[in-house]
């Protein structure tokens, strides 16, 4: 019996030292593995950063070039119109066929680039809701006339308005309270901007004091007041600050649904602009001019199509004499353009939209700077 459990002992451990080494065998084949997955996601990684370096070079030679279109086409063109250079897309087209560079054996190159610029004053600028802190009565009746025309509700258009102006930086006179509109005591005013600040009789003697200062001040609050409408707060609570099209959502009444059927036709400029007549949509140009149908606008951009607008005279003078439009309204130039890039590199994608301003240099008879003023990636 001891020989034959000596046997059974000595297998025992065999069995014992071959699933221990079975064990190490598996441990160690787990790091190895563990570490070249480590290295295999920091070389992807380092990949991934290189992609997106080389979708970010592409975007800036892609906006250099919009630029370029753009500064050229203010050299040759006094007005703009949707037949000119700066409005044909461009096709998706492959990069490789126009980048030297060294290619590694088996590399496969996938580069494109597409895009369009857009004229950016062809939609409403939301912008022009707001005139001083106040609301622009004839730009909201604008509005509620593009609302009807896409068959949303126009009482939209007030909430909107007062969203739009509540946000902007309050702007007052200096020495006068924000809040309560009051001159604030004790402070001196520039005696030619209206007067003498040692008292009332100062401005009976010499007809240029305090009190006849105020009276033309006045003069010229009761006249914006009346092409304005104070900001009601009521429904906005504390207001944001206005920068794009999606803050929309921060109205009352305004939903998802509602702010993709808007979209096309609204824009957030950094300042008022008029709506340019030879790149504006139907909708935009019904609603722009008072009593004017849609039928009426689809049938002027028809004659569009083939001859643009060079002045903004001819085109009222097209209207008739009865047409009567919002100064300062309507235009044939633009200086705001919206870019759009698309970018595929291999595995990587990028989508930006970037606005730029073509600033006009009248008095060095020709254009100023053609800035990128922003540019937002998806």
């Amino acid at each position: 019996m001891r020989p034959a459990m000596r046997i059974v002992r000595s297998w025992r451990q065999r069995g014992v030292a071959v699933i221990t080494a079975l064990l190490l065998t598996t441990l160690a084949i787990t790091i190895v593995a563990s570490l070249f997955w480590q290295q295999q996601v920091e070389v992807r990684s380092m990949e991934n950063q290189r992609l997106n370096l080389q979708t970010r070079w592409i975007l800036r030679g892609a906006l250099d070039w919009a630029t370029l279109v753009l500064r050229q086409d203010a050299y040759t063109n006094k007005y703009t119109a949707l037949t000119q250079v700066w409005a044909t897309p461009l096709a998706e087209t492959r990069l490789d066929q126009y980048i030297e560079r060294e290619r590694v054996e088996g590399e496969v190159f996938d580069a494109s680039l597409s895009g369009d610029i857009m004229d950016a004053t062809s939609r409403y600028n939301l912008r022009n809701l707001e005139n001083g802190n106040r609301i622009d009565k004839a730009q909201l009746e604008i509005f509620q006339r593009l609302l009807t025309n896409l068959r949303l509700n126009p009482a939209l258009a007030r909430t909107t308005a007062n969203l739009v102006a509540a946000s902007q930086p309050v702007i007052m006179p200096e020495g006068v309270d924000p809040y309560t509109n009051e001159e604030v005591g004790g402070q001196e005013r520039d005696p030619t901007a209206g007067g003498n600040p040692g008292g009332e009789g100062a401005g009976g003697a010499g007809g240029g004091g305090l009190g006849a200062g105020r009276d033309s001040d006045n003069t010229g609050a009761e006249a914006t007041a009346q092409n304005t409408l104070p900001v009601s707060r009521e429904g906005i609570g504390t207001p944001i600050k206005f920068m794009e099209v999606d803050d929309l959502l921060a109205v009352k009444g305004i939903t998802p649904e509602m702010l993709e059927r808007l979209r096309p036709f609204v824009v957030v400029l950094p300042q008022r602009t008029p709506v340019n007549v030879n790149t504006a949509t139907p909708e935009v140009l019904a609603a722009v001019i008072p009593n004017f149908s849609l039928s009426e606008a689809n049938a002027l951009l028809a004659r569009r199509r083939n001859v643009p607008w060079s002045e903004i005279g001819m085109f009222t003078a097209e209207l008739g004499a009865n047409r009567t439009v919002v100064p300062d309204s309507l235009s044939v130039q633009s200086s705001w353009f919206i870019v759009n890039s698309r970018i595929r590199l291999e595995r990587a994608a990028l989508n930006a939209q970037s606005l730029i301003q073509r600033e006009d240099n009248t008095l060095g008879g020709g254009i100023g700077s053609v800035k990128v003023v922003w540019v937002r990636q998806n």
